[in-house]
């Protein structure tokens, strides 16, 4: 995670409308419920990630935001303005909206400065072609403006489409996956691209994606759903530090599960005891463990291990422990630190990385 702007800005905010507001939005494709009564706000300049996986409704809900897809039940506002529900539904191309969709959408019959200006017909025709080469310009393409789509590679066409949905200035960017199509090494650049012109456009966003790691990179704020309702949100790090349950700890990032039964205030598993406070003797609970929060050392408390299997990640690299007891645990650690496959070694928790939840109904941890 990164640092992020200080909200120096909360007094304007507060007395600024929220730049997206989406009321107790429901929708449902025939008799299939997608989304169930969410609710959220992004407000001036922020940037939320709205982060869940595949068929959790996020995109759906996107698109209700934008226009493209009507609004059951609910109400969406865009900087303080109804645009669906009570009576009233906007079209997209009245909401000031800009949107990169997933596929990018450029259109292969004009060039790059005629994709970029086609959402500029309210300027005179010399001031669009200006200003969609200014923001061809910003995306590092301004000299590839007489080129087609086809002729560029992926990661250019992403550029383009963000320089089109920025161009006409919008107070709303909505972005549905947008670096999906791209391979991991191409996708870390352009990501660092896309959210420095965002930042620079100063244009409030809501950004979809089934990546955690892009969703805590990017936002200011995390938006997680499932089964189309929002199951938690906050900053990236209050998320990610204490999650409300099995499914987000899990969904934000590989985790060692065990089982375990409470007793005065401690769970027992087959790494020791772990703090269970608040849960009544008996309780079988759930104990996820972060790969980040085995630590290396013969500290009291340790327990001995033996490395099975090890991968390295570059400065990094995680292991395969089998621990004394038979369980196996993954860990996480700087690739100088790494061990051998077949070392024994002793590792303890460290208790910010470990999570208890109750089991579900039937003993089983949420899936």
């Amino acid at each position: 995670m990164i640092d992020r702007p200080a909200a120096s800005g909360g007094d304007r905010r507060a007395r600024q409308p929220a730049a997206l507001s989406l009321e107790a939005v429901s929708h449902r494709f025939g008799t299939k419920a997608v989304l169930d009564h969410v609710s959220l706000e992004v407000a001036p300049r922020e940037i939320v990630c709205l982060l869940g996986p595949s068929g959790c409704g996020k995109t759906t809900l996107l698109r209700i935001a934008a226009g493209l897809e009507p609004l059951q039940q609910g109400r969406v506002a865009i900087g303080g303005r109804v645009v669906s529900g009570d009576g009233d539904e906007l079209p997209p191309e009245e909401r000031h909206v800009g949107f990169v969709f997933q596929d990018y959408a450029l259109f292969p019959h004009l060039d790059l400065t005629g994709n970029v200006a086609f959402g500029l017909g309210f300027l005179p025709g010399a001031e669009r072609r200006d200003r969609a080469l200014a923001f061809l310009d910003r995306v590092g393409l301004a000299d590839r403006a007489r080129s087609y789509p086809h002729m560029l590679s992926g990661g250019e066409q992403q550029r383009v489409a963000l320089a089109r949905a920025l161009a006409p200035r919008p107070g709303l960017m909505l972005l549905d996956e947008p670096f999906s199509n791209l391979d991991v090494r191409l996708r870390e650049e352009v990501r660092e691209a896309t959210l420095a012109l965002l930042r620079e456009a100063g244009a409030a966003s809501l950004i979809v994606t089934h990546d955690a790691e892009e969703a805590l990179y990017m936002s200011d704020r995390l938006v997680i759903m499932r089964d189309g309702r929002v199951v938690q949100a906050g900053s990236p790090e209050a998320v990610y530090g204490k999650p409300d349950s099995a499914f987000v700890t899990r969904f934000l990032g590989a985790v060692t599960s065990m089982h375990g039964v409470v007793h005065h205030g401690m769970a027992r598993v087959a790494v020791g005891e772990v703090g269970a406070e608040g849960m009544a003797d008996g309780t079988r609970v759930d104990v996820l463990i972060r790969p980040e929060g085995v630590e290396l050392g013969d500290a009291l408390g340790a327990i001995g291990a033996v490395v099975i299997a090890r991968h390295l990640l570059g400065a990094e690299g995680v292991a395969a422990l089998r621990l004394d007891g038979g369980a196996e645990l993954g860990a996480r650690w700087p690739a100088r630190l790494m061990p051998a496959v077949g070392t024994r070694v002793k590792v303890r928790l460290d208790p910010k990385s470990v999570f208890v939840f109750p089991c579900a109904p039937g003993g089983r941890g949420d899936p």
